[in-house]
Formats: C-alpha cells, structure tokens, sequence
C-alpha cells in the first residue's frame, strides 16, 4: 500500500509521530520518502538520533508550521499521502491562548487542505480527538471545525484526485501531558489526585492508533470521519493500578472537562454506521452511496438513540489490565519497584 509512495506526517516529532514514522520506516522498506514536518528544531534533532537520514536513506527533516501555507507547500512538492497530526492539545493552553490554538488547529488544517490540493497529494488523513464530540472546551471546538473543514474538503477539490477523510480516537495511553505519566510521577508522594472519581476515559495504544491510520488509507473513500471500538477505563482504577498504596484525593473536575468522553454523539449517530471494529460518521454532504459503502464493509447503520460514550461503553479495562498495558506501553519498568 505504501511501498513506493511519498508521505508527509505534519506534527511527525510528537507521540503519534514518532511511533508512525518508525511503524513505517519498519513495515514499508521500498517507501520513496518520509517528510518529518514540524516545527521544533530540537525535537527533530533528537528524532534524527534515533532515525538518522544516513542510514534511513526515505526519511527527510522538515522544519516548518502549519500555520505557514507557503512552507507547507513547498515541502508537499512530490508527496502522495499526508498524515496530518500536528496540534495545539494541551486544554489549559488553548484556554488561555485562544486565537493561538485558532490559529494552529484550524488556520493550519486549512493550509494543509490546500497545500495538498494544490500539490497533487491523492491522500490526506487528519487525526481528530474525542473532544470534538460535544465540546466543552476551545481545544475540542477547534478539532470540530478541523474535522468539518477536512471532510468538507471533499467537495471543493474540483477535478483533482485526492481524498480526505479523519480518524477519530480517545486518549492515547502514555502520551504527554496524559494521566498516567502524571500518576506515575505522583506516586512517590504516596497521594494521587482525583478530578472526579465518577470520571471515564476512552483508551487507545500508540500502536493501535497508528494501526487506524493505515487502516483509513487502505480503506478510504472520502468523507468518512473512523471511530474505532476502544475500552473504557476509569480514574480510579488507573490510580488503583498505578498506586495501590497510595491515598486517592479528590480535588474537582477542571475547566473544560467531561465526566465521560463521547465519540460519537446521540445526533451524530443519526448519520453514522457500525461495524464489527469501528464505526463511521458520514459527511453531511453525500459524496458517495452509503448503501453500497455499507455492503462493502459489511455495516450497519446505527441504532436509534444510539451515542458513544466512555462511561456506557460495553468494554472495560480491569486494574489488572491497565498494569499490564502500562508496563507494554508506558514504562517497562513499572511494577518492580515494590509500589
């Protein structure tokens, strides 16, 4: 699917970045090229040490912002499939600096849109968030209109062969800023704070992330916004299996956040379809027989009254699994130092 291809990952030097370029780099040795794009000088250089040009003779670093239309075109000049992961994510951040999180989250998923019309990509996969079901806060409001933007992209195109569509995925086990790192570093003080213990999380390995995305492109037809099927976890079983000896403290839910995350809401649902592993969010604007994609794919469209949430879900992750997934994907060290 990818042999023989260029690719460009738009914000390459964060968590998903970094674990998709090496997922390529080791599943796709004929790729023609990689574009590293993003705009930390350091982070790309620590990237380079790890997957240094001279011996991954594909992979090309990239400095630029997606809030720079000309710099993102010209480092799309030969590039097939975009990833597009870059963002302003932090809640707190984009509270304070609104227009900035504007600016990056949809400025910048405009410029990329066209940047890669323009250019003659025939692929573009932007990554969305939970968040942008319902949102309570700028950064989930942002990522809605990311997520319009690159599904409405569809119908302006004209007669250039690309397709765009959005993978949508819950919190990513590990990542930075994310609560585990944050329990992991608070244990030592034998007290874990607890927004709210009624409080539910989707959850999602690097790894399965990047899966989705390869998924999207095998399986694109433009348009359609892929919710994979995810456990749920809850708060207070993280903090159980991160520290079990330690005091569990409530100290109240933050600005801008949810009791339970939604994926998929009660109105989006009207418009959605399942599948045995995921589901779809349909444009608004038809661009293709639903009926045919259904057969295609073997769905369904969603019952009535149907929503995804996190604290509904039908799957769980026990205390004894979360140890396990933090362990494979967090810390491999975890678990032996007598906690």
């Amino acid at each position: 699917m990818l042999n023989g291809r260029s690719i460009l990952v738009t914000g390459a030097t964060g968590s998903f970045g970094k674990k998709f370029v090496e997922t390529i780099l080791n599943g796709y040795p004929e790729i023609e090229r990689i574009v590293v794009y993003s705009r930390d000088e350091l982070k790309q250089f620590e990237m380079a040490q790890r997957f240094p040009p001279d011996r991954f003779r594909q992979i090309r670093y990239f400095v630029g912002d997606v809030r720079d239309g000309d710099r993102i075109r010209r480092a799309m000049e030969g590039i097939d499939i975009v990833i597009h992961a870059a963002a302003l994510k932090q809640v707190p951040a984009c509270e304070y600096n609104p227009f900035e999180a504007v600016k990056t989250n949809i400025l910048g998923a405009q410029n990329v849109i066209e940047a890669a019309i323009d250019r003659g990509v025939k692929k573009v996969v932007a990554l969305s968030t939970d968040k942008a079901a319902a949102p309570i806060n700028l950064y989930g409001a942002t990522k809605l209109c990311s997520d319009k933007l690159f599904v409405a992209a569809n119908n302006f195109k004209g007669r250039h062969d690309i397709k765009f569509s959005v993978v949508r995925y819950g919190n990513v086990m590990g990542s930075r800023g994310s609560v585990i790192p944050f329990f992991l570093e608070k244990r030592q003080d034998g007290t874990l704070p607890i927004t709210d213990e009624r409080m539910t999380r989707f959850n999602i390995t690097l790894e399965d992330g990047v899966d989705l995305v390869l998924f999207a492109l095998e399986n694109m037809w433009g348009g359609e916004i892929f919710v994979p099927k995810i456990p749920s976890y809850r708060i207070t079983d993280v903090a159980e299996a991160v520290g079990p000896r330690c005091r569990q403290v409530t100290v109240g839910i933050r600005p801008g956040e949810k009791l339970h995350e939604e994926m998929i809401t009660e109105t989006d649902a009207l418009n959605s379809l399942e599948f045995r592993d995921y589901f779809v969010i349909l444009p608004s604007i038809p661009l293709w027989d639903v009926d045919e994609f259904a057969r295609t794919f073997g769905g369904s469209r969603c019952a009535p009254g149907f929503s995804y949430n996190s604290g509904a879900n039908r799957e769980w992750l026990s205390v004894d699994q979360l140890r396990s997934l933090i362990r494979q994907h967090v810390d491999p060290s975890f678990g032996h130092e007598g906690f």
